[in-house]
């Protein structure tokens, strides 16, 4: 008897396109359409009877929560994510969590409660009513992070290569001659953090003469940049370059540096991270690290539907890739 397997080789499409063709043919390009249509007849392929009672159980809804939707980064990943899910027949529901445990855990109880088939997390590490969870399960639940890479979490992701880019970012800063780098991070304990700082500190380390790195932890948004990079800036020993882990906190700093009647780059060097549409625009243009927004929400919705049709199938999280854009931020090291 053929299986959905049998028929995707034959089609040469995923086990969930055919799926979707099967349940919702409307919404599969009619290229993708016939080819799964022809190899169902040529296979006499019968979907299992319990199999497509359990489909029509669904809810067609996919959870998404979100730290800051304000963030320009986050409203490009979930607009990606928004346009596959409509394309593949699901409504997307929405959470921002303001960066805020208890919203987190209330957000995660509607998943278990079923209020949606999956839920794709755009945030730092899992609620913790899902924790216990995840780590006992036998195989991948329906859920998956569009943020970070956890391998102690029995967890999908779609992530990048966070401490490579560091590596990147202060490779380019060694090689312009900076020496004295301050990092303006996240909160304390921001998991995504570590890898970005470990990056950091570990190619810092690597280079014959010392460079020193400080870090100060705090906000993501702009006023956060623009506070700590003042006082960091307007101090007796002021670094020649400034790597902020967002582009909101690189615009705070800029304004920072204005306000103190500082050039960037001449006196003081700027990098990034996420490469927003409004990096660009900045005067001057923002050195930063460019991550594929649209592209991993997009993933991410793509990976969570084979989990959705693929319950138990050996699935594996994706890595995309990371490239640090070059502007005018950054400079010599003055001297």
């Amino acid at each position: 008897m053929a299986t959905i397997q049998d028929v995707a080789a034959l089609a040469g499409v995923s086990t969930a396109t055919v799926s979707r063709t099967l349940s919702a043919p409307d919404i599969v390009s009619e290229g993708t359409r016939k080819r799964v249509q022809a190899a169902v007849a040529k296979l006499n392929y019968t979907p299992n009877a319990a199999a497509k009672i359990l489909r029509t159980t669904r809810t067609r809804k996919i959870l998404v929560t979100v730290p800051d939707i304000s963030n320009p980064f986050y409203s490009v990943v979930i607009r990606g994510i928004e346009e596959s899910a409509h394309k593949a027949g699901y409504s997307v529901l929405l959470g921002d969590t303001q960066y805020d445990k208890l919203r987190e855990n209330d957000y995660a109880e509607m998943f278990q409660r079923k209020e949606a088939d999956g839920l794709i997390v755009l945030a730092s590490g899992l609620p913790e009513v899902l924790r216990y969870t995840v780590k006992r399960a036998a195989s991948p639940p329906a859920i998956v992070n569009g943020h970070e890479y956890d391998p102690e979490l029995n967890l999908l992701s779609v992530y990048i290569d966070n401490a490579a880019a560091s590596r990147d970012v202060i490779t380019h800063l060694h090689d312009l001659g900076h020496r004295h780098v301050v990092i303006l991070a996240g909160p304390d304990n921001h998991t995504l953090d570590g890898a970005r700082l470990q990056g950091a500190l570990e190619c810092a380390r690597n280079f014959p003469e010392p460079m020193h790195l400080t870090v100060s932890a705090g906000g993501f948004h702009i006023e956060s940049g623009f506070q700590r990079a003042l006082e960091i800036l307007d101090a007796p020993d002021r670094p020649t370059a400034l790597y902020c882990f967002n582009d909101e906190l690189a615009i705070g700093a800029l304004a920072a540096m204005r306000k103190l009647g500082l050039r960037c780059p001449a006196d003081v060097s700027l990098v990034g991270f996420d490469d927003t549409r409004y990096a660009r625009m900045m005067d001057p243009p923002l050195t930063t690290v460019r991550q594929p927004m649209k592209n991993l929400g997009r993933t991410t919705v793509k990976l969570l539907l084979e989990v959705l049709d693929n319950p138990g199938a050996p699935l594996a999280s994706i890595r995309l890739p990371h490239k640090l854009i070059l502007r005018e931020s950054t400079g010599p090291a003055a001297s």
